[in-house]
């Protein structure tokens, strides 16, 4: 398919622009202005028109096509609240800041407060943020919330302890906030070796960071005794909810011991996620943390929702308002619709799915971890290594086959990683029809492994060197 420019016909017009009214002369510096036209394609309306939809028919989207990205929950949207979002589509962020703004903002502050209620309680937290306007952003906001904590009683304390099968961002969260980073391996039972958490524990450990369940897809048993042990070191522990769909309605992370954890609407309540963004990353506290929340904070002061702001305590504002408030809108509307019973059936269906896709592809690939997964699970492509074929170029062959890869290569602990998460929307067909594909893969690598490289051979580009894109990258148009 060309390129936009690479259509562009001398003379061809699609519109023509009015001459300008305005005087050139004086109203922009010599030095600014340009001394030769502009290299714009000339094309007509109809290309143009032609070009732009049959890019976006290339899209691949979660509206389109199965999307097994590990760990990151690229589940349907639903339509209903993709819909209520446009309610408040009018409505100015900033407008309970302005003067008389608050008494016309009584919906939208009382939507974040419900929302926000609603997460403390499917979390078992005492409140929650809703500025983080990622999960990223929240993960930092936690531990801001933590130095602070720490901070205010005159604790001396230097480190953040993760597990090795940590999200990439923990400990980049912690390292942006001053703290030293110690990593504990992974026990053979898949989850942090508690003996070696335990030796790596002192007074000078301010929080421990944990996923749970984790990136291999499995739950830790030992999380309490491993909260316990942190508190009695008066160390804080949070708790990464970008797993949350896994155990939603079945356990909360406050109540077995975790002091302070991050959401991303965009994976677990129903809102759009990566190019379908924007993310949102609230931020839930157990009440000793409460003092150091970002400011303002919604409080219900009678029948009325107004700002507090005279926080001493307060880390400060950490977004320009109260976060992606069309995402709220969504993940709140999300909450409503399907209610206590639906979100328990939202985890139960998602381990379920996850077992069924491990249990039928468990004879053509390794296990490293094999236990019963939670919402997603992690293969290994270490039988095709023997034969040439990595997890890369099982991806490659998946893309041939109409399918977005799962993750691969992480966690990084597991060699040849395929890290696969269905979600709860899928249905048995579709994950039928994604097994199947993926064991003709692994009877591919044995009869012909050379075969995989030449894939993918049917798109618009083929093999990349995966290492020269991602360091030697040109953004520009060819001549730019």
């Amino acid at each position: 398919m060309k390129l936009i420019y690479e259509q562009s016909s001398a003379g061809r017009r699609g519109v023509r622009i009015p001459a300008s009214d305005v005087p050139a002369a004086g109203f922009l510096p010599p030095e600014l202005l340009r001394t030769d036209s502009a290299e714009l394609p000339e094309v007509s309306e109809l290309d143009t028109v032609r070009h732009f939809t049959n890019l976006s028919r290339r899209n691949y989207s979660v509206d389109t096509h199965f999307y097994p990205l590990g760990s990151c929950t690229m589940k349907y949207n639903v339509k209903a609240v993709e819909n209520a979002a446009t309610l408040f589509a009018d409505e100015h962020p900033l407008l309970p800041l302005l003067p008389g703004g608050l008494a016309h903002a009584q919906g939208s502050l009382g939507l974040l407060h419900g929302l926000g209620t609603a997460l403390a309680e499917i979390t078992g937290m005492d409140e929650v943020t809703t500025q983080p306007l990622a999960g990223a952003h929240g993960e930092m906001t936690g531990i801001m919330l933590i130095a602070a904590y720490h901070r205010a009683k005159g604790n001396k304390k230097r480190y953040v302890v993760v597990p090795d099968s940590s999200h990439g961002t923990n400990p980049a969260s912690a390292a942006m906030v001053g703290y030293e980073i110690i990593t504990v391996p992974t026990a053979p039972y898949g989850d942090m070796d508690l003996e070696l958490f335990k030796a790596a524990m002192s007074d000078q450990v301010a929080a421990v960071m944990m996923t749970c369940p984790n990136t291999l897809g499995l739950f830790n048993p030992h999380i309490r005794e491993i909260c316990d042990i942190a508190h009695s070191y008066d160390a804080l522990c949070y708790y990464d909810g970008a797993n949350l769909n896994a155990i939603m309605g079945k356990v909360r992370p406050g109540d077995v011991g975790f002091d302070v954890i991050h959401l991303n609407l965009h994976k677990t309540f129903g809102t759009p996620h990566g190019g379908g963004g924007p993310g949102a990353g609230p931020v839930g506290v157990k009440s000793a943390l409460i003092p150091f929340l970002p400011t303002p904070r919604i409080v219900k002061n009678g029948d009325d929702y107004v700002l507090e702001t005279d926080n001493p305590r307060s880390i400060g504002r950490t977004a320009n308002f109260f976060g992606n408030f069309g995402v709220m809108v969504k993940a709140y509307a999300y909450i409503l619709l399907l209610g206590r019973e639906g979100l328990i059936r939202v985890s139960e269906q998602a381990v379920l799915n996850a077992n069924y896709i491990m249990a039928k592809l468990k004879g053509h690939y390794d296990i490293p971890y094999d236990f019963t997964c939670m919402h997603e699970c992690v293969l290994s492509a270490s039988r095709q290594v023997k034969q040439g074929v990595h997890a890369l170029d099982i991806a490659k062959f998946l893309i041939d086959k109409g399918y977005h890869p799962p993750t691969i290569y992480f966690p990084l602990i597991v060699k040849d990683a395929i890290m696969i998460e269905p979600t709860e929307t899928e249905s048995r067909e579709t994950m039928d029809a994604f097994i199947e594909v993926m064991i003709q893969a692994a009877e591919l690598a044995e009869s012909d492994p050379a075969a995989f490289a030449s894939f993918p051979a049917t798109m618009p580009v083929s093999r990349l060197d995966e290492t020269r894109a991602a360091r030697s990258q040109n953004v520009c148009f060819v001549g730019c």
